[in-house]
Protein backbone atom coordinates (compact mmCIF):
# COMPACT_ATOMS: atom_id res chain seq x y z
CA UNK A 1 0.00 0.00 0.00
CA UNK A 2 1.16 3.51 -1.03
CA UNK A 3 1.58 6.53 1.91
CA UNK A 4 -0.75 8.37 -0.20
CA UNK A 5 -3.72 5.68 0.12
CA UNK A 6 -3.99 7.32 3.65
CA UNK A 7 -3.81 10.69 3.04
CA UNK A 8 -6.78 13.07 3.98
CA UNK A 9 -6.98 17.51 3.66
CA UNK A 10 -6.75 19.18 6.95
CA UNK A 11 -7.69 22.94 7.27
CA UNK A 12 -4.94 24.04 9.91
CA UNK A 13 -7.48 25.81 12.25
CA UNK A 14 -9.03 22.04 12.77
CA UNK A 15 -5.74 21.75 14.86
CA UNK A 16 -6.48 21.78 18.38
CA UNK A 17 -4.26 24.60 20.27
CA UNK A 18 -5.62 23.85 23.52
CA UNK A 19 -7.99 21.54 25.55
CA UNK A 20 -11.53 21.87 26.22
CA UNK A 21 -12.64 22.06 29.64
CA UNK A 22 -13.89 19.84 31.29
CA UNK A 23 -11.84 16.68 30.12
CA UNK A 24 -15.05 15.01 29.32
CA UNK A 25 -16.71 17.51 26.94
CA UNK A 26 -15.13 16.80 24.51
CA UNK A 27 -16.71 15.71 21.14
CA UNK A 28 -16.82 11.68 20.30
CA UNK A 29 -17.61 10.22 16.90
CA UNK A 30 -18.94 6.64 17.11
CA UNK A 31 -18.15 4.92 14.19
CA UNK A 32 -19.22 1.47 13.48
CA UNK A 33 -16.59 -0.90 11.93
CA UNK A 34 -18.59 -2.77 10.05
CA UNK A 35 -21.03 -0.82 8.68
CA UNK A 36 -18.88 2.33 8.84
CA UNK A 37 -22.14 4.25 10.19
CA UNK A 38 -21.18 7.30 12.08
CA UNK A 39 -23.17 8.97 15.19
CA UNK A 40 -22.15 12.54 17.00
CA UNK A 41 -21.69 12.09 20.92
CA UNK A 42 -19.59 13.84 23.76
CA UNK A 43 -17.04 11.93 25.52
CA UNK A 44 -18.80 11.61 28.94
CA UNK A 45 -21.61 9.40 26.52
CA UNK A 46 -18.71 6.49 26.63
CA UNK A 47 -20.36 5.31 29.66
CA UNK A 48 -23.25 4.25 27.52
CA UNK A 49 -21.04 2.87 24.94
CA UNK A 50 -19.78 0.47 27.31
CA UNK A 51 -20.87 -2.88 28.26
CA UNK A 52 -20.53 -4.43 31.80
CA UNK A 53 -18.16 -7.46 31.56
CA UNK A 54 -16.12 -5.09 29.11
CA UNK A 55 -12.66 -4.47 30.02
CA UNK A 56 -11.08 -0.63 29.34
CA UNK A 57 -7.53 -1.00 28.98
CA UNK A 58 -5.48 2.63 29.88
CA UNK A 59 -1.76 3.25 29.49
CA UNK A 60 -0.77 4.87 32.94
CA UNK A 61 2.70 6.17 31.44
CA UNK A 62 3.43 9.56 32.59
CA UNK A 63 4.98 12.25 30.62
CA UNK A 64 8.40 13.43 31.78
CA UNK A 65 9.14 17.11 31.53
CA UNK A 66 11.75 16.02 28.03
CA UNK A 67 12.49 19.17 26.78
CA UNK A 68 15.65 21.09 27.81
CA UNK A 69 16.98 24.32 26.21
CA UNK A 70 20.49 24.81 27.04
CA UNK A 71 24.24 26.33 26.09
CA UNK A 72 27.16 24.66 24.91
CA UNK A 73 30.13 24.89 26.75
CA UNK A 74 32.48 26.27 24.28
CA UNK A 75 30.67 28.40 22.81
CA UNK A 76 27.59 29.30 24.38
CA UNK A 77 25.56 28.14 21.41
CA UNK A 78 21.82 27.57 22.13
CA UNK A 79 20.68 23.66 21.88
CA UNK A 80 17.59 21.64 22.48
CA UNK A 81 17.46 18.04 23.72
CA UNK A 82 14.68 15.90 24.07
CA UNK A 83 14.84 12.79 26.01
CA UNK A 84 13.86 9.54 24.56
CA UNK A 85 14.31 6.40 26.74
CA UNK A 86 16.75 5.63 29.63
CA UNK A 87 19.34 3.51 28.24
CA UNK A 88 20.90 2.93 31.70
CA UNK A 89 21.11 5.47 34.46
CA UNK A 90 22.29 9.31 33.57
CA UNK A 91 22.36 7.95 29.94
CA UNK A 92 19.35 9.08 27.58
CA UNK A 93 19.08 8.33 23.98
CA UNK A 94 18.11 12.02 23.12
CA UNK A 95 17.32 14.31 19.91
CA UNK A 96 19.44 17.17 19.03
CA UNK A 97 18.40 20.21 17.10
CA UNK A 98 20.91 21.58 15.68
CA UNK A 99 22.55 18.46 15.40
CA UNK A 100 25.95 20.02 14.10
CA UNK A 101 25.86 21.70 17.55
CA UNK A 102 25.65 17.98 19.30
CA UNK A 103 28.87 15.94 18.46
CA UNK A 104 30.42 13.47 19.97
CA UNK A 105 32.06 14.97 22.51
CA UNK A 106 30.44 18.13 22.88
CA UNK A 107 29.47 19.15 26.89
CA UNK A 108 26.55 21.76 27.20
CA UNK A 109 24.48 23.20 30.51
CA UNK A 110 21.01 23.35 31.24
CA UNK A 111 19.30 25.31 34.26
CA UNK A 112 22.19 27.51 35.38
CA UNK A 113 24.46 24.54 35.58
CA UNK A 114 21.95 22.68 37.67
CA UNK A 115 22.41 20.08 34.81
CA UNK A 116 25.08 18.98 32.53
CA UNK A 117 25.33 16.73 29.68
CA UNK A 118 27.88 15.11 27.24
CA UNK A 119 26.97 13.61 24.06
CA UNK A 120 29.16 10.35 24.45
CA UNK A 121 27.86 9.18 20.64
CA UNK A 122 25.81 9.84 17.39
CA UNK A 123 24.02 7.02 16.68
CA UNK A 124 22.69 5.56 13.02
CA UNK A 125 19.56 7.02 13.42
CA UNK A 126 20.39 10.40 14.30
CA UNK A 127 19.68 10.33 17.90
CA UNK A 128 22.64 11.21 20.78
CA UNK A 129 23.45 9.11 23.49
CA UNK A 130 23.91 11.51 26.16
CA UNK A 131 25.43 11.09 29.83
CA UNK A 132 24.06 13.89 32.49
CA UNK A 133 25.59 14.95 35.65
CA UNK A 134 23.68 16.27 38.57
CA UNK A 135 23.58 16.59 42.06
CA UNK A 136 20.27 14.47 43.75
CA UNK A 137 17.81 12.56 41.67
CA UNK A 138 17.26 13.12 38.17
CA UNK A 139 13.60 13.59 38.05
CA UNK A 140 13.61 15.95 40.33
CA UNK A 141 16.64 17.97 38.45
CA UNK A 142 14.00 17.47 35.40
CA UNK A 143 11.13 18.50 36.84
CA UNK A 144 12.96 22.25 37.80
CA UNK A 145 14.86 22.78 34.42
CA UNK A 146 12.93 20.58 31.85
CA UNK A 147 9.49 21.33 29.71
CA UNK A 148 6.86 19.23 29.20
CA UNK A 149 7.30 18.09 25.18
CA UNK A 150 4.65 19.63 23.17
CA UNK A 151 3.72 18.20 19.84
CA UNK A 152 4.86 21.18 17.35
CA UNK A 153 1.67 21.92 15.95
CA UNK A 154 0.63 22.99 19.29
CA UNK A 155 1.81 26.59 19.15
CA UNK A 156 0.72 27.98 22.84
CA UNK A 157 1.71 26.57 26.21
CA UNK A 158 -1.36 25.67 27.93
CA UNK A 159 -1.70 27.26 31.58
CA UNK A 160 -1.87 24.01 33.50
CA UNK A 161 1.06 21.30 32.21
CA UNK A 162 -1.18 18.59 33.97
CA UNK A 163 -3.89 19.13 30.91
CA UNK A 164 -1.14 17.17 28.45
CA UNK A 165 -0.81 14.34 31.37
CA UNK A 166 -3.66 11.92 31.64
CA UNK A 167 -5.83 11.40 35.32
CA UNK A 168 -4.02 8.28 36.00
CA UNK A 169 -0.67 8.99 34.91
CA UNK A 170 2.10 7.66 36.91
CA UNK A 171 5.14 5.45 35.39
CA UNK A 172 7.39 8.08 34.39
CA UNK A 173 8.85 7.25 31.16
CA UNK A 174 7.24 9.21 28.07
CA UNK A 175 8.25 11.95 25.97
CA UNK A 176 4.63 12.39 24.71
CA UNK A 177 1.36 11.86 25.84
CA UNK A 178 -1.08 8.93 25.36
CA UNK A 179 -3.52 11.37 24.26
CA UNK A 180 -7.28 9.27 24.14
CA UNK A 181 -6.52 9.03 27.67
CA UNK A 182 -6.64 12.95 28.13
CA UNK A 183 -10.74 13.04 27.90
CA UNK A 184 -10.68 10.95 31.04
CA UNK A 185 -11.95 11.84 34.31
CA UNK A 186 -11.76 10.75 37.52
CA UNK A 187 -15.42 10.87 38.12
CA UNK A 188 -15.94 9.44 34.68
CA UNK A 189 -13.83 6.61 35.24
CA UNK A 190 -15.97 5.88 38.46
CA UNK A 191 -18.89 5.86 36.51
CA UNK A 192 -17.59 3.38 33.78
CA UNK A 193 -16.56 1.17 36.78
CA UNK A 194 -19.95 1.60 38.67
CA UNK A 195 -21.65 0.24 35.78
CA UNK A 196 -19.60 -3.06 35.70
CA UNK A 197 -16.64 -2.68 33.44
CA UNK A 198 -13.10 -3.35 34.70
CA UNK A 199 -10.27 -0.87 34.35
CA UNK A 200 -6.83 -2.58 33.26
CA UNK A 201 -3.47 -0.79 33.77
CA UNK A 202 -0.65 -1.14 31.64
CA UNK A 203 2.27 0.90 30.07
CA UNK A 204 3.88 2.15 26.85
CA UNK A 205 6.62 4.71 27.59
CA UNK A 206 5.52 6.70 24.08
CA UNK A 207 8.47 7.83 22.26
CA UNK A 208 8.55 10.65 19.88
CA UNK A 209 9.00 8.18 17.12
CA UNK A 210 4.65 7.96 17.13
CA UNK A 211 5.03 11.69 15.64
CA UNK A 212 7.90 10.81 12.88
CA UNK A 213 6.06 10.60 9.30
CA UNK A 214 6.50 7.76 7.30
CA UNK A 215 9.42 8.70 4.44
CA UNK A 216 8.70 6.03 2.13
CA UNK A 217 6.22 5.37 -0.30
CA UNK A 218 5.73 2.12 -0.01
CA UNK A 219 3.78 1.49 3.81
CA UNK A 220 5.56 -2.01 4.31
CA UNK A 221 9.25 -0.07 3.76
CA UNK A 222 8.71 2.00 6.64
CA UNK A 223 11.08 0.96 9.68
CA UNK A 224 8.65 1.83 13.12
CA UNK A 225 10.49 2.71 16.21
CA UNK A 226 10.70 0.80 19.12
CA UNK A 227 8.94 1.76 22.45
CA UNK A 228 9.22 0.00 26.07
CA UNK A 229 5.50 -1.48 27.51
CA UNK A 230 4.84 -3.80 30.83
CA UNK A 231 2.08 -5.56 31.40
CA UNK A 232 1.23 -6.12 34.88
CA UNK A 233 -0.20 -9.52 36.52
CA UNK A 234 -3.19 -7.96 37.28
CA UNK A 235 -3.59 -6.16 34.10
CA UNK A 236 -3.07 -9.69 32.20
CA UNK A 237 -5.46 -11.24 34.40
CA UNK A 238 -8.30 -9.14 33.74
CA UNK A 239 -7.85 -8.95 30.32
CA UNK A 240 -8.02 -12.67 29.86
CA UNK A 241 -10.89 -13.24 32.34
CA UNK A 242 -12.90 -10.57 29.78
CA UNK A 243 -12.10 -12.76 26.95
CA UNK A 244 -13.25 -15.91 28.71
CA UNK A 245 -16.48 -14.68 29.62
CA UNK A 246 -17.02 -12.96 26.52
CA UNK A 247 -16.36 -9.10 26.96
CA UNK A 248 -14.66 -6.68 25.13
CA UNK A 249 -11.45 -5.99 25.94
CA UNK A 250 -11.58 -1.67 24.39
CA UNK A 251 -7.72 -0.22 24.21
CA UNK A 252 -7.55 3.55 24.83
CA UNK A 253 -5.37 4.53 22.65
CA UNK A 254 -2.96 3.46 19.67
CA UNK A 255 -0.39 3.07 22.43
CA UNK A 256 -2.96 0.45 24.44
CA UNK A 257 -3.56 -1.24 20.71
CA UNK A 258 0.16 -1.79 20.39
CA UNK A 259 1.10 -3.22 23.47
CA UNK A 260 -2.16 -5.84 23.41
CA UNK A 261 -1.07 -6.98 20.27
CA UNK A 262 2.11 -6.89 21.06
CA UNK A 263 1.85 -9.35 24.09
CA UNK A 264 -0.99 -11.26 22.70
CA UNK A 265 -0.77 -14.98 21.80
CA UNK A 266 -2.66 -16.41 18.59
CA UNK A 267 -6.00 -16.64 20.96
CA UNK A 268 -5.50 -12.93 22.35
CA UNK A 269 -4.90 -13.92 25.81
CA UNK A 270 -1.76 -12.30 27.65
CA UNK A 271 0.73 -13.26 30.25
CA UNK A 272 2.70 -10.80 32.47
CA UNK A 273 5.88 -9.56 30.46
CA UNK A 274 7.94 -6.42 29.63
CA UNK A 275 9.52 -5.62 26.61
CA UNK A 276 10.03 -3.40 23.65
CA UNK A 277 7.80 -3.32 20.42
CA UNK A 278 8.21 -2.14 17.15
CA UNK A 279 4.40 -3.31 15.45
CA UNK A 280 3.87 -1.78 13.11
CA UNK A 281 -0.23 -1.94 12.14
CA UNK A 282 -1.67 -1.53 8.89
CA UNK A 283 -4.54 -2.79 7.02
CA UNK A 284 -4.09 -6.66 6.36
CA UNK A 285 -2.86 -7.04 10.21
CA UNK A 286 -5.26 -9.39 12.02
CA UNK A 287 -6.26 -8.20 15.07
CA UNK A 288 -5.88 -10.76 18.03
CA UNK A 289 -6.74 -9.13 21.18
CA UNK A 290 -8.65 -5.43 21.11
CA UNK A 291 -12.68 -5.49 20.27
CA UNK A 292 -12.22 -1.61 20.31
CA UNK A 293 -10.65 1.35 20.38
CA UNK A 294 -11.10 4.98 21.73
CA UNK A 295 -8.83 7.28 19.89
CA UNK A 296 -8.10 10.67 18.89
CA UNK A 297 -7.82 12.18 15.18
CA UNK A 298 -4.29 11.36 13.85
CA UNK A 299 -2.33 13.06 11.09
CA UNK A 300 -3.05 12.47 7.35
CA UNK A 301 -0.36 9.63 6.42
CA UNK A 302 0.85 8.54 10.03
CA UNK A 303 1.25 5.49 11.54
CA UNK A 304 -1.40 5.72 13.49
CA UNK A 305 -4.43 6.81 10.65
CA UNK A 306 -2.68 3.38 9.06
CA UNK A 307 -3.39 1.40 12.79
CA UNK A 308 -6.97 2.78 12.32
CA UNK A 309 -7.61 2.22 9.08
CA UNK A 310 -6.23 -1.82 9.55
CA UNK A 311 -8.78 -1.97 12.72
CA UNK A 312 -12.25 -0.39 10.72
CA UNK A 313 -11.13 -0.51 7.03
CA UNK A 314 -9.34 2.44 4.93
CA UNK A 315 -12.78 3.58 3.73
CA UNK A 316 -14.95 4.03 6.86
CA UNK A 317 -11.67 5.66 7.88
CA UNK A 318 -11.63 8.36 5.55
CA UNK A 319 -15.30 8.20 5.60
CA UNK A 320 -15.30 9.00 8.80
CA UNK A 321 -12.16 11.70 8.66
CA UNK A 322 -14.10 13.45 6.21
CA UNK A 323 -17.13 13.48 8.29
CA UNK A 324 -15.34 15.07 11.11
CA UNK A 325 -13.85 17.60 9.14
CA UNK A 326 -17.32 18.82 7.71
CA UNK A 327 -18.75 18.44 11.46
CA UNK A 328 -15.57 20.70 12.15
CA UNK A 329 -14.19 18.31 15.21
CA UNK A 330 -10.98 19.57 16.92
CA UNK A 331 -7.77 17.01 15.59
CA UNK A 332 -4.77 15.77 17.12
CA UNK A 333 -3.50 16.10 20.57
CA UNK A 334 -5.89 18.14 22.20
CA UNK A 335 -8.99 17.58 19.88
CA UNK A 336 -12.05 15.54 19.78
CA UNK A 337 -12.26 11.58 20.08
CA UNK A 338 -13.31 8.52 18.40
CA UNK A 339 -14.78 5.53 19.43
CA UNK A 340 -14.59 2.64 17.35
CA UNK A 341 -16.79 -0.29 18.35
Amino acid sequence: MNKSDFYYDLPEELIAQEPVTPRDASRLMILDRQSGEVTHRHFYDIVDELRAGDCLVINDTKVLPARLYGTKEDTGAKVEFLLLRQEKESVWECLAGPGKRAKEGSRFTFGDGELTGEVLAVLENGNRLVKFYYDGVFLQVLERVGEMPLPHYIKKKPDDPGRYQTVYAREEGSAAAPTAGLHFTPALLDKIQAKGVKIARVTLHVGIGTFRPVKTERIEDHKMHTEHYHVPAEAAALINETKKNGGRIIAVGTTCCRTLESAADEQGFLAPCESDTGIFIYPGYRFRCIDGLITNFHLPESTLIMLVSAFCGREHTLNAYKIAVEQKYRFFSFGDAMFIR
